[in-house]
């Protein structure tokens, strides 16, 4: 019984030092996160500085009508070129569909197009 008991004393004892490395080890991870979160802030930060970009501009959501009430988000290229930013202009509607539905004529197939087409009909006639 005495072998046990020595064995079972070794291995809580061992239990016990795992334990309390792992509790250091854990508040080591957490001080590499909080010094890595500081860091990344403070390069976000800059490069929000050196683009001119705003809390506001991170917030800002801008919609387009897409026909039949639905609203999308417009999507907008910026291109910095010579240092001044470029703002791509959304694309105009190439088709027209009979709900007022436009497509650029890029990119699949929008389902009023396709439903149109199966109907016998031609994107040409719905062409602005």
């Amino acid at each position: 019984m005495a072998v046990r008991n020595h064995k079972s004393e070794k291995l809580m004892s061992n239990l016990i030092e795992l334990q309390d490395q792992i509790e250091k080890l854990q508040k080591q991870a957490n001080d590499i996160k909080v010094r890595g979160f500081d860091q990344t802030v403070s390069d976000i930060k800059a490069q929000m500085l050196a683009f001119g970009i705003t809390a506001k501009d991170l917030t800002a959501k801008k919609t387009v009508s897409k026909g039949k009430g639905k609203a999308v988000k417009a999507v907008r290229a910026v291109k910095v070129v010579g240092g001044t930013k470029k703002v791509a202009k959304p694309v105009e509607a190439k088709y027209r569909g009979p709900n007022g539905e436009g497509w650029s004529g890029r990119g699949l197939i929008p389902k009023w197009m396709k439903a149109l087409v199966a109907d016998g009909k031609s994107k040409q006639d719905f062409a602005v």
